[in-house]
């Protein structure tokens, strides 16, 4: 997989939902999850079940959880339709993190879906509506804002297109010859959304809950975020050594003052008998002191797609995949009834070979969301694997919860303040 392939499975606005996740992994520099909890205090059930599988340097925000320190977690939804069930999950990730301590930034892309899909201005603030009621029903709390109406937005990406030219966008998204400049703009509105909470409150260690098909968008400011520091520190063999990459002499000064008996070179200082922890801490104080940003590289988690109630892809473009939280209960209860199952081809074949509920859309349903209980969520798996609990018992429990979860959150949708801020 490469090339223009692989470029295509992971296309933010493409049709296509990975499942080799292990490849693209592997292709593009991602983690597996299991390697940073070690560090987290405790392991978030959508990390628990499979559903978080992938980060990029998440140690750093993992560590900021488990000491207290602060921290952002930031992510955007393209207001293009209505919210449904495939975007819930990374609400849950959004909220789980603020209430483990992180302070919460939300975009609608407005101007994302303006660009791409076409969606007029009115539209977009009606959908961007939708999405804001759903994550305060969840129990978000922090900001949020429209991508066209924060103008100290614009003036960062206006920044952060100062280093990116349009073959590298190219490489990334592959943008050709008909791709509009709107479009290229969105993309750098997205960039300076990854980095706005840093320069909002100032910087400190930034997730990113997102599908595996918005790596790109991380990929590409992270890169940016790198060009826009004023140094470069690294530990070398027995120090420290801080290199310019754009500061003003006197940044450099500061740094050489900062640490008495470092070695100031041209372009660079060597500072020995300090942890590198330290010396980052205080060039990015220097860094501000002199009008850089000192961003902290973002980090990312991924989430697996949830599959559509039909199998295949979860799509808008699909209807019966899918259910948006506005939809009436009668066409909510056709298509889980009629939603695809693991189940064999007759109830005898079924109790005797057992159910295959990791293939089964209405157990992922249960997984993703409505079974809060790790114990009675095994207990449905093994009932289905051992062929006690067949597909039509199993399709009405699940519809119950259906019903029980979004009597709770339609009533605090209906409540919901979605004023940014």
């Amino acid at each position: 997989m490469r090339g223009e392939e692989s470029r295509g499975t992971i296309n933010p606005w493409g049709n296509n939902q990975a499942q080799d996740y292990q490849s693209i992994f592997s292709e593009f520099g991602i983690d597996p999850i299991s390697t940073v909890l070690p560090e987290l205090p405790e392991v978030p059930p959508f990390i628990r079940r499979g559903i978080v599988v992938g980060h990029r340097d998440y140690q750093v925000v993992a560590r900021a959880i488990r000491d207290r320190t602060p921290y952002y977690v930031m992510t955007g939804f393209m207001p293009s339709g209505h919210p449904h069930l495939g975007h819930l999950m990374v609400m849950k990730e959004v909220v789980w993190h603020v209430r483990h301590g992180g302070t919460g930034y939300i975009a609608i892309a407005d101007r994302e879906a303006h660009a791409v899909r076409g969606i007029s201005w009115e539209q977009c603030r009606t959908y961007g509506e939708e999405y804001l009621r759903c994550l305060y029903a969840l129990g978000y709390e922090g900001t949020t804002y429209y991508q066209s109406e924060n103008h100290a937005l614009h003036g960062l990406a206006f920044e952060a297109s100062t280093k990116v030219n349009f073959s590298e966008l190219s490489a990334i998204y592959g943008f050709g010859p008909d791709t509009s400049l709107s479009h290229a703009e969105s993309v750098i509105t997205q960039v300076a959304d990854i980095l706005y909470p840093q320069v909002d409150k100032g910087p400190a260690p930034t997730v990113v809950p997102v599908g595996i098909d918005q790596d790109p968008h991380l990929r590409l400011t992270r890169g940016i975020a790198h060009k826009l520091r004023m140094f470069t520190v690294e530990e070398r063999e027995g120090y420290v050594s801080v290199r310019s990459k754009n500061a003003p002499q006197e940044a450099v000064s500061a740094v050489h003052a900062a640490f008495p008996g470092s070695r100031k070179f041209e372009g660079h200082v060597d500072i020995r008998g300090r942890p590198l922890h330290e010396v980052k801490e205080r060039v990015r104080e220097i860094e501000r002191e002199h009008g850089g940003y000192a961003f902290y590289t973002p980090s990312s988690t991924y989430h697996i797609f949830m599959p559509g109630l039909q199998g295949g892809k979860m799509s808008s473009s699909v209807p019966e995949s899918l259910f948006s939280f506005g939809e009436p209960d009668e066409s909510i209860a056709k298509k889980v009834r009629n939603a695809l199952t693991g189940g064999r081809m007759t109830g005898e074949e079924q109790k005797r070979l057992g159910g295959e509920p990791d293939r089964c859309s209405v157990f992922l349903l249960n997984l993703f969301h409505l079974v809060e209980d790790d114990q009675e969520l095994e207990e449905i798996r093994k009932a289905c694997q051992e062929g006690c609990l067949l597909c039509g018992p199993c399709k009405k429990a699940t519809l119950e919860r259906v019903w029980s979860f979004f009597s709770d959150f339609r009533e605090r949708m209906d409540t919901a303040q979605t004023g940014g801020g």
